[in-house]
Formats: C-alpha cells, sequence, structure tokens
C-alpha cells in the first residue's frame, strides 16, 4: 500500500505543477501582483494580530514567488499533495489491506477541491494554508496521544487554533469572522469550495471510523483496488478542473503580463498566430505595434476595438487600468500614467498593496522629479525579495539630473512628459495627444496614436489637417 500511496500521491503533484505551469501561469502572475510581501516586523504584526493571520501571512510569503509561474506552481502542488498524505494518514492511521482500499482516491478529494478553489484568480492562498495547518494540528495531536487525552486536546484545538491563527483584536464583522476573512479578494465571496474542501475531511475520517467501529471488512477486494479507487476519484475530479478552469481570463492575463514586462516582441509572435479580440488584448497588440514603429501599417490587419482599442477609458477596477497606465507610460504621458496606477492599487479589493504599482510609482515620480516620494516606495520595494535589487540599483538616480537625462527609458519620457499644468478628462482626446506631439515632434509614439485616432473614428477632415501642417 505505501507503494500505491506515493506513487499515486506523485503523479497528483506532477499533474497539478504541469497545469499551473503550462496552462495557468498568469493566473499565478495575477495573484503575484496584487499583493507585496514586506520583510518587516511591523507588515508582519498588522497581518498575524488579526484572525486567519497566520495564514495569510503564510499565504502572502508562498504568492511572493508566483513571480516565477514554475516555482508558484511548485509550491501549490508541495501543499495540494501534502494535504492528501495528511487526508490519508489521519482517515485511516496505520494502513490495512482490507479497508483502506476502497476510499483511497477518496483522499484525494479535498486536495482537488482545493485545486478548483484556485482556479478562480480572486482566491488566496492563505485557504490552503488554513486546511493545511489544521489537518498539522490534528496529526500532532493524534500522534502524540490517545483515547480520551486527545478526544480532550482535540476540543482545545478548536479555540486554540483559532486564536493561533489571528485572535479577534479589533472590530470586524461577524459574518466575516465565520466565512473567514482572508480567503477571497472579495470580502463579500463565500468560499464555498474551501469550506467544501475542509468538510470533505471530515467526512472522510467519518466514514472510515464507522468502518473501524462496525468492523467492517473487504477482504475480497483486489489488491489492484487502490489505484481503481485513485482513477475513479481522478478522472471524475480532474474533468470538474478542466471544465471550469478560465482559459479565456488565462489569455488575457497572458496579454497583461507581456505589457507590464515589455516583451513587445513576444506580444507580435502572439497577435500574429492568435488575434486577441478583448479590450486588454487589442490595447497591448497597438502597444506593441507602436512601440516597433507598426501601428499606422499594421492595424489594420488585426482586430480593433475602437478607439477604445488605443486608450480605453479607465474602469474602477484593478485589472483593466494597468495595460491603459503601460501605454499612458510609453507615450510619455506621466502624471496620467501615475494617476491611473495609483487608482488602480487603491481598487484592489482586499486592501492590499502592490509590488507591480508601486515599481511604477516609483518611476513616474522619479521621471517628475518628486524625488522623495519616489523614496518612499524605493524603501519599501527594499524589503522585499524580489524587487529589492532594482530598487537598490534606481535609488542613485533620485536627484541625479544628469543620469537620469542618460537613462534610457528615464531620458526621453521626461523629455515627452508634459511640461505644464493641463486638464485631462476621463476620456482620451486627440487634443491630449495633438498637445504632447507638438511639444516633442521626436514623440512617434504621440505621431502613432494620433494618427490612429484620426483612422478609427474616421475624422478625415482632422487627419488631413494634421498631414498638412506636416508638410
Amino acid at each position: 500500500m505505501n507503494s500505491v500511496k506515493y506513487l499515486t500521491s506523485s503523479l497528483f503533484g506532477v499533474a497539478v505543477l504541469i497545469f499551473f505551469g503550462l496552462t495557468y501561469p498568469h493566473h499565478l502572475h495575477y495573484q503575484e501582483q496584487y499583493q507585496i510581501f514586506l520583510f518587516d516586523s511591523t507588515y508582519v504584526w498588522e497581518i498575524v494580530r488579526q484572525p486567519g493571520g497566520i495564514a495569510d501571512l503564510l499565504g502572502r510569503f508562498c504568492t511572493q514567488f508566483f513571480l516565477y509561474a514554475w516555482v508558484g506552481a511548485a509550491i501549490i502542488a508541495i501543499l495540494l499533495s501534502v494535504i492528501q498524505l495528511l487526508t490519508l494518514r489521519l482517515s485511516n492511521g496505520q494502513w490495512s489491506m482490507v479497508n483502506g482500499q476502497w476510499s483511497y482516491g477518496l483522499t484525494f478529494v479535498p486536495s482537488f477541491l482545493l485545486w478548483l478553489y484556485l482556479l478562480d484568480e480572486n482566491a488566496l492562498m492563505s485557504g490552503v494554508w488554513a486546511v493545511l495547518i489544521t489537518l498539522l494540528i490534528v496529526w500532532v495531536i493524534v500522534s502524540l496521544s490517545k483515547g480520551w487525552t486527545c478526544r480532550i486536546l482535540l476540543i482545545v484545538a478548536i479555540p486554540l487554533l483559532y486564536f493561533l491563527i489571528g485572535p479577534v483584536c479589533f472590530p470586524i464583522p461577524i459574518d466575516s469572522l465565520w466565512t473567514g476573512i482572508h480567503y477571497h479578494r472579495y470580502p463579500t465571496v463565500f468560499p464555498w469550495l474551501l469550506w467544501g474542501a475542509a468538510l470533505s475531511i471530515w467526512v472522510i475520517f467519518g466514514l472510515n471510523f464507522l468502518i473501524r467501529r462496525r468492523q467492517v471488512h473487504f477482504s475480497h477486494l483486489s489488491s489492484l483496488t487502490p489505484y481503481l479507487s485513485f482513477a475513479i476519484v481522478a478522472i471524475i475530479m480532474g474533468s470538474f478542473v478542466w471544465k471550469n478552469a478560465n482559459i479565456k481570463a488565462e489569455k488575457v492575463m497572458q496579454y497583461d503580463f507581456m505589457a507590464r514586462h515589455q516583451q513587445w516582441n513576444r506580444i507580435l509572435q502572439t497577435i500574429s498566430a492568435e488575434k486577441p479580440n478583448n479590450q486588454i488584448g487589442v490595447t497591448v497588440q497597438n502597444l506593441a505595434l507602436a512601440m516597433n514603429g507598426m501601428l499606422l501599417e499594421q492595424m489594420g490587419n488585426f482586430n480593433q476595438n475602437g478607439i477604445a482599442g488605443l486608450l480605453p477609458d479607465v474602469k474602477e477596477d484593478a485589472t483593466s487600468p494597468l495595460p491603459t497606465a503601460e501605454a499612458f507610460y510609453q507615450l510619455g504621458m506621466i502624471n496620467v500614467a501615475q494617476r491611473t496606477v495609483f487608482e488602480a492599487q487603491e481598487a484592489i479589493l482586499d486592501f492590499q498593496k502592490s509590488g507591480r504599482c508601486y515599481q511604477r510609482l516609483a518611476q513616474t515620480n522619479l521621471i517628475n522629479g518628486q524625488y522623495e516620494v519616489a523614496r518612499k516606495y524605493l524603501m519599501a520595494l527594499q524589503k522585499t525579495l524580489f524587487y529589492r535589487d532594482w530598487a537598490n540599483e534606481t535609488l542613485p538616480l533620485l536627484g541625479n539630473e544628469e543620469a537620469i537625462a542618460k537613462h534610457p527609458e528615464y531620458g526621453h519620457l521626461r523629455q515627452w512628459n508634459y511640461k505644464d499644468d493641463s486638464y485631462f478628462s476621463d476620456h482620451t482626446t486627440p487634443e491630449m495627444l495633438e498637445s504632447l506631439y507638438s511639444r516633442n515632434p521626436d514623440n512617434r509614439m504621440a505621431y502613432q496614436y494620433l494618427l490612429a485616432y484620426y483612422m478609427l473614428t474616421g475624422d478625415r477632415e482632422r487627419f488631413n489637417q494634421f498631414m498638412s501642417t506636416k508638410q
């Protein structure tokens, strides 16, 4: 039975790894960019002092590694595999060949439910850790005690575990205390799959307890029964995972990821293979074409979304504004980019901050000469694991006008930036782009976007008028 246990658990872990590494990598990137984990005592204390704080802290710690999709996939695979092994161990104790085989596949159900739970890009890793911590503590109690001592410790562990995970120390609505305040990015969403995973564990425990209590034996079962049990659960639950995977959202997140890392050539390769038909994809597509000087020549070969395909109206959410902010930034509309990124960060539903947003806010303030504000963001990023090196490289630029002028990115963006105060509406107008280009004729991005604006709106009069001034 041990060989069965390790073989099937390994197969399950590999399946989770491949799924998140190949099929769902940008969901992991999405999770990482909407939090910032600081190695700072004040930050840690503010988390752990809340109910559920330990699970939340561990979830955030793991999520920072999602910047690298395969590392994130490995973390999820390990955690779900450990939960399955703990469920197996606790449900049957010392495995017997006659009582354990028929229900072996059921021990994978909680982990599969957690896998389904993580398909939601707004489901947080703290939920997985909450289940794992509970199983670990129960396993320790069961391993170290027997009989009534074990039962008493398990009863005591319920409030003690809740206290260790996070005491009730400041006002939180009672319904949030019941459903969990760190399990989902939307505070009002009840995480049914997470609670289903936790409930399924106790159902499995109960079934095995009843079988042992009634001394039911399955001596007629074949040695292949555990394999068959695992296969049935894997096929049924695996089909649910595949059916509920949001591949459409994954594609949108891919475009956002490529824009974030300025992978313009990769974007061109991607849109050549499959033309995007969603707002974020079209926005990133046109940005990549413009960055390669190809927007006016190639825009007719791709799907467009009217002028919203160039610079969409900024919505009140944390996702769609960021690709638009990237376009603002690359055009040299630094203040507009800064405002858009700041509002996107404030729209994060669980009130976390964003490493991605902190990085861009540091850049925009540096370009604008707001060095003390930029320093605030950079000093925070110095306390992170993966943004630290970038922050250390950027800090010496603060106040160094000569170095900024020579910088391959910040130098020309400072030159392109608006020099005078201007009023901008929430809707992109050609006047904004005309002003940007007229002040800096070397800004070919503004030139392309302005003419593209006229072409998409069918404004031939202004198009011809603009072209006549160029001659």
